[in-house]
């Protein structure tokens, strides 16, 4: 049992110590934060003299009338240094919160915009999006209010104890025993409420997920008839966020009635002790108020403590979360002493005897001792059905992922010991689903390559079928497309992305069914586009449509993680097997 109870005790201590998490960003501003904490220091200091005033002014109210404007003008002084250090620290603990905060959620975006594709297979981006967002406001919330108003009731619990005992040691030693009373719900229903408050942000997490999931999806949604079961998948959870909140609340609402109830108990306990000791002369009447000041902003900063306790716990949570994503294990990551990529690239890639498994589908091998060398210059079309592992390749030559065995080469040198962004700016792609950003046409195409000229931007777009519908919008390449390009037709934003392909001028192009969303027209457009773009470049295409690869100069046929055939067109035709049954499947009236 014992064993257990301290297994409990170290995973609570690092929960609360998950607030360590914050130091990294906090030292930057260490200047600003000791200011604070002057500032914090001074008024608690002036709150705690103003009692000793009002003492003054009641055991003196009948002596020399100058000394009773002395007493006022001081208490008017020490109120003027109150309101200037209260505003002060206000100023100072806002300011470093929101910077804080900013510094975080821009480590966080920058921890997480490097982050590999498999890192994602088990987080959604809505839960990201709650972290850097929720998570986040919730810190600054701590540093901005909470930390502040803990340390000041720290101070005048700590101030103003000191002071009881002056005042009375008899009635501070009375008062001292009512706070075990007080601290045990504290630390007790502590406990639970960090537990709680992970949970809450938890929730709110799944739900930001959920509904970031379904608004992305809204089209397919409304098509199949899915909106009421969407709005009940997403009630759910958010009912249950609301239940895990309430929860907390519950708690937290328990714990500050037991101990505001405790502590003004206590209170007017001790208050009728010294009513008695005042009566019996053992105590002056100023002495009494004054004690009873003190134990007012005692009791109050100890049910302060206790309602900003739930908060620091919340923080807590948030910080552990975040602190979790910024340490977040990434199976793809560039070497410390990185190999550079000669320049200019040639363009040779090589596949050497390698096995891939997804890291979601461990049992299944996406590719399975595959070995694959494409020259300089040369264009290679990779062929199979759905699931045979072309994309697949893809990915691993973009380094999306690392494969479990053999190795992947650009240049005759693994990818592994360069880093990613090295590689990377030798290669162009044109993905099957077409990234467009909500920006203008313009932006979306220079995307490729962020100091091309306007010139060179319309090129581009010439090259890739675009310039004619792109000039036809309303304000022609400046027009904005909107989200995720809702302006577009899917042919539009094909040939977008194909041009913003073009316009990165890459020694390394990949074409993943870049011309699956085009018509006829804007097919052989692009076909002749992409023919210019090849010549000199090592082009990998993916298709499942033939027509578009019959002119590459070798054709691979994937089929079940494996290479089963290679050829030209004709020769693998003639060969027979799956190619040329797809052929036989997609060709009819001897157009083969």
């Amino acid at each position: 049992m014992a064993k257990d109870d301290s297994a409990q005790t170290r995973a609570a201590s690092k929960k609360v110590g998950a607030l360590r998490g914050l130091a990294p960003f906090l030292r930057p501003y260490r200047g600003m934060t000791l200011l604070a904490l002057a500032a914090l220091v001074v008024t608690a200091g002036m709150s705690l003299i103003l009692p000793i005033a009002v003492r003054r002014v009641v055991d003196g109210f009948n002596e020399d009338v100058a000394l009773l404007d002395m007493y006022f003008a001081a208490a008017l002084g020490i109120a003027a240094l109150l309101a200037i250090g209260t505003g002060l620290r206000y100023y100072l603990v806002t300011k470093l919160g929101e910077r804080v905060v900013a510094d975080i959620r821009r480590a966080v975006f920058d921890r997480v915009m490097g982050l590999s594709p498999a890192f994602f297979e088990k987080l959604l981006s809505g839960e990201v999006l709650s972290r850097i967002t929720t998570d986040t406001t919730l810190i600054l919330s701590l540093i901005g209010s909470s930390i502040s108003v803990a340390l000041r009731n720290v101070l005048m619990l700590v101030g103003g104890l000191a002071l009881l005992f002056l005042t009375s040691a008899k009635l501070t030693g009375l008062v001292l025993l009512i706070v075990p009373a007080v601290v045990v719900p504290i630390i007790v229903l502590g406990r639970r409420l960090r537990g709680l408050s992970r949970e809450t942000q938890d929730w709110i997490a799944n739900s930001s997920g959920t509904a970031s999931e379904a608004l992305m999806s809204v089209q397919t949604v409304q098509a199949f008839t899915h909106e009421a079961r969407t709005r009940a998948a997403f009630a759910e959870v958010t009912e249950k966020s609301y239940g895990a909140a309430q929860t907390r609340t519950r708690v937290r609402a328990l714990m500050t009635v037991i101990v505001i109830f405790l502590t003004f108990t206590g209170i007017v306990g001790v208050m009728w002790i010294g009513a008695r000791d005042v009566r019996a002369g053992v105590m002056t009447p100023g002495e009494l108020v004054q004690f009873v000041i003190y134990a007012v902003i005692v009791a109050g900063a100890v049910g302060a403590l206790s309602e900003i306790w739930g908060e620091v716990q919340r923080a807590a949570g948030a910080t552990e979360r975040l602190v979790e994503l910024l340490g977040a294990d990434d199976p793809v990551v560039d070497p410390a002493a990185p190999v550079a990529l000669p320049r200019p690239a040639r363009g040779e890639i090589a596949f050497e005897d390698v096995t891939f498994r997804y890291p979601t589908r461990p049992e299944v091998s996406a590719l399975n001792g595959v070995s694959l060398r494409v020259a300089p210059g040369e264009t290679v079309a990779l062929v199979g059905p759905s699931g045979a592992g072309k994309t697949t390749i893809l990915q691993l030559l973009m380094r999306f992922y690392d494969p479990q065995q053999g190795r992947v080469t650009m240049d005759g040198i693994d990818l592994r010991t360069m880093a990613r962004g090295d590689f990377r700016r030798a290669i162009a792609l044109v993905p099957q689903d077409p990234v467009i950003f909500a920006a203008t046409a313009r932006e979306n195409i220079r995307f490729g390559r962020p100091d091309a000229t306007d010139a060179e931007v319309e090129a581009a777009a010439k090259a890739a079928a675009a310039h004619d519908f792109l000039t036809a919008l309303p304000d022609g390449y400046d027009t904005w497309l909107g989200e995720r390009g809702v302006m577009l037709s899917g042919g539009q934003k094909q040939r977008v992305a194909i041009a913003r392909a073009i316009l990165r001028d890459a020694r390394v192009l990949l074409l993943d069914e870049a011309t699956s969303a085009l018509d006829a027209e804007s097919e052989r457009a692009v076909q002749a586009a992409v023919e210019g773009l090849s010549e000199g470049r090592t082009v990998l295409v993916v298709a499942h449509r033939l027509a578009t690869v019959k002119r590459a100069d070798r054709i691979v046929v994937f089929d079940k993680g494996r290479i089963v055939a290679t050829g030209t067109h004709e020769a693998l035709v003639a060969e027979g097997g799956l190619y040329a049954r797809l052929a036989r499947l997609q060709f009819t009236d001897g157009q083969a």
